[in-house]
């Protein structure tokens, strides 16, 4: 199962050592084909890419993606507009949300929370992320099967 992983990227970058635990496990689902968002010093890898080129290849990978999985507690433009072309192309989406960063979170994410592949789970530590990737993992496997 191809997996997209959305962060903060521009928005701020405080939370890439978060982000490399959440790739890892996801990692372990199947491949992550924008690991690179976990990268300390992704800005160095993307420097000879031009804007324009950026979007085409990540809505390329969005496109062969059968998940996302977004950690939206640094509000992030560019993760907002991921989630919302991978609802467009009905694609299942887990946002992962740290309640004790001090932000609130979007209600237009809240909002959508429960939706039938819409989902959010907030988490404070490794093992409430793990549980909610793994719950999330087990339905996206379940629905491919129906």
């Amino acid at each position: 199962m191809n997996i997209y992983f959305c962060g903060s990227i521009r928005g701020g970058r405080q939370d890439v050592a978060i982000y490399q635990q959440i790739v890892a496990c996801l990692k372990s689902y199947g491949p992550v084909l924008t690991e690179h968002v976990a990268f300390p010093e992704l800005e160095i890898l993307e420097k000879n890419l031009n804007d324009a080129e950026i979007l085409e290849r990540d809505m390329q990978w969005l496109a062969q993606s059968q998940v996302v999985v977004a950690e939206v507690t640094q509000p992030s433009l560019g993760v907002g507009f991921e989630i919302a072309r991978a609802i467009t192309l009905n694609k299942p989406v887990l946002c992962l949300f740290r309640p004790s960063s001090g932000t609130r979170l979007s209600a237009l994410i809240r909002g959508s929370a429960n939706n039938r592949s819409f989902f959010v789970g907030n988490y404070e530590q490794r093992e409430d992320f793990e549980k909610f990737i793994q719950d999330f993992m087990g339905y996206c496997s379940q629905q491919r099967t129906v």
